[in-house]
């Protein structure tokens, strides 16, 4: 994947895109050297960039997270170096916004600077597998209200339909028409089809624009 200065990754609650933020920034590491990792989800601090935090950081990758991430403490703070994301055109960084509308807003603070410089990708990561996102129609539903929220305009989809440790390579490969319905309707490229590695192993020359995960632990 060619990686814009910006990648902002949004989505449902429970679609994976956090998982989906920590494997782009290693990738994007080993392309770009001054690479960093945004954690501004607010809104659902169970599965956090901050549970992968020493493998990020042991890689060289920057990372900006709010300094309750993961404690007993429910607020919903901003970290204090935001501004750095827009700051800072030598890095590119690898944004993991909240889910839904709510959490979007978050952005408000710095979408004129992204639209400004216009070096970003928006993309919406999708997951055929959630009750409320089951359909093209329900999705790009929830992508409207995304970019109401946050004023800026989605570029693309990441097609992370999973069933976590139980997905199969068939399970992934169902959802294919699922990502080029949201594309129809949306007239946005699916910029990527996720699976896990040795899934992907399985669906490789099956599906374009494959891209392997490492599956992230949760910290207890």
């Amino acid at each position: 994947m060619e990686y814009k200065r910006l990648t902002l990754l949004c989505g449902h609650y429970g679609t994976g895109k956090t998982n989906v933020a920590v494997n782009m920034a290693l990738d994007l590491k080993r392309k770009w050297d001054n690479t960093a990792i945004a954690d501004l989800d607010i809104v659902n601090p169970y599965f956090r960039t901050k549970d992968s935090e020493m493998e990020l950081r042991e890689s060289g990758i920057r990372f900006i997270c709010s300094e309750y991430a993961n404690s007993n403490l429910d607020i919903p703070a901003l970290p204090q170096d935001i501004y750095t994301i827009t700051d800072d055109r030598s890095m590119k960084v690898i944004l993991d916004i909240g889910g839904d509308d709510r959490g979007a807003y978050v952005l408000g603070r710095i979408a004129p600077a992204i639209k400004e410089e216009n070096d970003f990708d928006m993309l919406m990561v999708v997951n055929a597998y959630r009750p409320l996102t089951r359909d093209a129609a329900s999705t790009v539903e929830v992508m409207r209200e995304i970019e109401t929220a946050c004023g800026i305009p989605f570029t693309g989809i990441v097609n992370n339909s999973n069933l976590g440790v139980e997905t199969t390579a068939q399970d992934v490969l169902k959802t294919v028409p699922y990502a080029d319905g949201i594309s129809k309707l949306t007239g946005l490229p699916v910029v990527l089809t996720t699976a896990e590695t040795s899934v992907a192993e399985i669906l490789c020359g099956k599906i374009e624009n494959l891209f392997p995960l490492k599956l992230q632990k949760k910290i207890i």
